[in-house]
């Protein structure tokens, strides 16, 4: 008797695979869902639309506000005491404020010159009875008196970034000194910061969302009509900043770093694109950080140097936007500028850009600089109308530079990574998800 044959294997088709969409397109996708709806709404006085769209973009930021005090204090406190994990910590963080200060000068340097050629107040049919007085004011004194907190309660509740960086600090070097009695502190505070970034992660998931619900929201407020007042003033902030981001930067990387600027982008793209969006760098400071890792800078000195950066380094909002804005004012209120308050501006912009603190808009920087200046506040409230317009480039900007500077650092120090650097790229948005595909079954 001839042996049966096998039966045959039964055939299982494989699952077709369809490639995730990036977050960058996700973005996109809502920059323009937003743009749409946003004219609709606003063209045909749909108010259910209207309502709806500043509902969605009200909730994202609300989302991101939620987490930003807690994040900052324990962000800044792990990231000073990660510092005794590497070597030559002190001259890393003077190394990383030495290159704040000095991307801060050029930054403000482009903002002067570019308001000189173009003189932004002019013609803009603007006066001075436009302007009103800010609810928020910032002086020096103001400044000086504000980092110390009354309380330990009110910086959290009033979100006083300022307050809870000082705190922070003090916590981190406190524990610094006990040494191995801070150890179970030490421990806390680390996996607080993980659960509050495992958190704050769902919420930028939401960005697209977030997206169209904030541009639309623009849309209806401003129309386009309010552009054409400050259309030279909003084309020079987006210019200038710009001239940061895609000149500046790629020369310091290629002539100081010896990096390839393209590579830096393609690694910190995901970063800049959330901030245009959230217009706030302490709420993208996760993904900066994600980033920044990624473009090769060591984990212990990037946990460092990205939060610092998050709530100190903002050429878009303390460099470039309160030197065009102070060229601005001063010419509707028709007061003249001399080489004095000129350099007062770039001083300013250097000492005082803490006073930003990584928060959503730069009016107490604003504030700041006119009253060093000795202009009128109220010039505050002729740019308030078109501030979310400005912020958007202005937080990107921001967002960039504390990227860039952890990446020249490294690379000055032979730190850097090189190799994970020139392969950096795709979302942050989940780790596991960088490279993965999505399986779903194929058709019977």
């Amino acid at each position: 008797m001839s042996a049966s044959a096998p039966a045959p294997a039964p055939v299982t088709k494989s699952p077709s695979r369809i490639p995730r969409i990036p977050f960058w397109a996700q973005i996109v996708a809502g920059l323009v869902v937003g743009v749409l709806l946003g004219w609709l709404a606003r063209s045909q006085d749909i108010g259910w639309l209207q309502e709806t769209l500043a509902q969605v973009g009200g909730i994202f930021v609300q989302l991101l506000k939620l987490a930003v005090a807690p994040l900052v204090f324990f962000a800044i406190l792990v990231s000073i005491t990660n510092l005794r994990k590497v070597n030559n910590a002190a001259r890393l963080a003077a190394q990383t404020l030495v290159w704040f200060m000095i991307t801060s000068l050029i930054a403000v340097a482009i903002g002067l010159a570019i308001g000189l050629l173009t003189n932004p107040g002019s013609g803009t049919g603007l006066t001075p009875k436009d302007g009103k007085l800010p609810e928020n004011k910032g002086s020096w004194i103001d400044f000086l008196t504000g980092i110390v907190p009354t309380d330990v309660i009110t910086p959290f509740t009033e979100l006083n970034v300022l307050q809870i960086v000082f705190m922070a600090a003090v916590a981190g070097i406190a524990a610094l000194k006990l040494g191995d009695k801070a150890q179970p502190i030490l421990t806390l505070s680390e996996s607080v910061l993980e659960l509050l970034q495992k958190a704050l992660w769902w919420v930028i998931r939401l960005a697209p969302i977030g997206t169209a619900g904030l541009i639309g929201k623009a849309i209806v407020n401003y129309g386009w009509d309010l552009l054409g007042k400050y259309a030279t003033f909003t084309a020079d902030v987006y210019i200038g900043c710009a001239l940061v981001l895609f000149g500046v930067y790629p020369l310091l990387l290629a002539t100081v770093a010896k990096l390839n600027p393209v590579q830096f982008y393609k690694g910190a793209w995901p970063a800049i694109q959330l901030a245009f969006v959230s217009r706030s760098s302490v709420g993208t400071m996760p993904v900066t950080q994600r980033v920044t890792e990624r473009l090769g800078v060591p984990k212990e000195y990037a946990s460092f140097s990205v939060p610092f950066g998050a709530t100190t380094k903002m050429d878009g909002c303390a460099a470039i936007y309160p030197a065009l804005a102070a060229i601005f004012i001063a010419q509707i209120f028709d007061v003249q500028l001399g080489v004095k308050e000129y350099l007062l501006i770039a001083f300013v912009s250097v000492i005082g850009s803490a006073a930003t603190a990584g928060l959503t808009g730069a009016t107490v920087m604003l504030t700041l600089t006119l009253s060093t200046l000795g202009l009128p506040l109220e010039g505050v409230g002729l740019l308030m109308a078109i501030d979310p317009i400005l912020d958007m480039m202005r937080t990107a900007t921001n967002v960039a530079g504390q990227a860039l500077v952890p990446v020249i650092v490294s690379a000055r120090e032979k730190i850097l990574d090189v190799a994970a650097y020139e392969s950096a790229s795709g979302s942050p948005v989940d780790e596991r998800d960088d490279e993965r595909e999505v399986a779903v079954p194929a058709a019977a």
